[in-house]
């Protein structure tokens, strides 16, 4: 007997939830053999039948030979049936939606990791901020977060899709907002060369929340990378800066010649001199004396980024003087780690004190200072008296 209705109702669902019809024919079948098992009567083989052109349900009882091959087939189907597939319809229809629609948001965001999404802040405590993306939430777990930031009920903010889990309640979203690659989809999205592929992100060094380095280079010698990055009177850059909450970006060209890269690395501060020992991927940065804490940077901050940013470990000293004691300031970096050492050299009567004093910083701004003091013995030279 043909069922329009049925086939009606079945295709206006699917289209609303953009659902394949035939996917929903096909469940809807395993789920009334389920249900015609049940009953005390059944065929020990059966399968269900649903005409896509007319709606009409049938169940077929078969019987197998031992290779289980179907060696006669009847109808089997219940004079009732009709109420038990109206009844198991609705069920089946509910869940398969719910599964379908988890698994199509699923695939939907499993192929945008490494994406930038726009969520509105729905929950926040002290665990994870919950995000509402739509169609789906947002776990941005405190990890993740800036330090200082806060996600106030309703704000709209930016975040960097780190990982889609598959789970039985659907896709669980982790974003970021520390993640370094948001500094460069947001210059994407910015920068219309960058799109484009004019210009290029070359490298890319951030701490969260306060300072960040990019390294441009152009595929067009007649674009300017840094001056497209920044915009006029900073207009692109600014937007950047004013959707991570005021954190710092320095844009600087990006260079083949090791030499040149670190210098516009460790800007603003300029560079004497750069010499490279290749052996040891050691930069030893000369500056002068004034622009010494610049070079350095807060709490070693523009020595660390330059030294991320260009992956050479960078030496910086400055132009030394003095005429009874010799100072030698030295900052290098080694990982997310800065030194600033300080030796210095005091002449005495009863010799020398070799004074060193060492300034130990990692990538939270945490530092330490210890101090070591060595006595040098003093040498005794003979000196011969005239006329002896």
């Amino acid at each position: 007997m043909a069922n329009f209705e049925f086939l009606d109702a079945l295709g206006q669902i699917a289209r609303d939830q953009n659902i394949d019809e035939n996917e929903l024919l096909i469940a809807l079948a395993n789920a009334l053999l389920a249900a015609y098992k049940r009953r005390p009567d059944s065929a020990e083989d059966a399968e269900v039948e649903i005409n896509p052109e007319t709606g009409e349900i049938k169940v077929w009882g078969l019987e197998l030979d031992l290779e289980g091959n179907v060696t006669r087939e009847w109808d089997a189907t219940p004079e009732d049936f009709g109420r038990i597939a109206a009844q198991t319809a609705k069920q089946v229809l509910m869940q398969l939606i719910r599964d379908i629609q988890r698994r199509q948001m699923y695939e939907e965001f499993a192929n945008r990791e490494g994406d930038i999404v726009s969520g509105t802040v729905q929950q926040n405590d002290n665990r994870y901020t919950l995000l509402d993306l739509g169609r789906v939430e947002a776990l941005l777990p405190q990890a993740e977060q800036i330090a200082f930031e806060r996600y106030e009920h309703g704000a709209r903010i930016k975040v960097y899709i780190v990982e889609v889990r598959k789970t039985n309640k659907g896709p669980q979203i982790v974003v970021s907002r520390t993640h370094p690659a948001l500094v460069a989809k947001l210059f994407e999205i910015e920068v219309p060369e960058i799109a484009n592929g004019i210009v290029e992100i070359k490298a890319l060094a951030r701490e969260p929340g306060h300072r960040s380095k990019i390294a441009v280079a152009s595929n067009d010698q007649m674009v300017d990378p840094v001056g497209a990055c920044v915009g006029a009177r900073g207009s692109r850059v600014r937007n950047i800066t004013n959707e991570l909450r005021s954190e710092r970006i320095d844009v600087v060209p990006f260079s083949d010649d090791p030499v040149e890269f670190i210098q516009s690395a460790l800007a603003p501060a300029r560079v004497r001199e750069v010499l490279l020992n290749e052996e040891e991927g050691v930069a030893t940065v000369i500056v002068h004396d004034q622009q010494l804490s610049l070079a350095i940077g807060k709490e070693g901050q523009n020595a660390r980024l330059a030294a991320r940013l260009t992956g050479w470990r960078i030496d910086i000293r400055s132009e030394n003087e003095g005429v009874e004691e010799e100072v030698v300031e030295e900052v290098w970096t080694e990982g997310d780690v800065v030194v600033d050492e300080t030796v210095r050299v005091v002449e005495h009567d009863a010799g020398a004190t070799i004074e060193e004093s060492v300034i130990v910083t990692n990538a939270e701004g945490d530092h330490e200072e210890i101090e070591l003091v060595e006595e040098v013995e003093p040498v005794e030279v003979a000196v011969e008296e005239e006329g002896a």
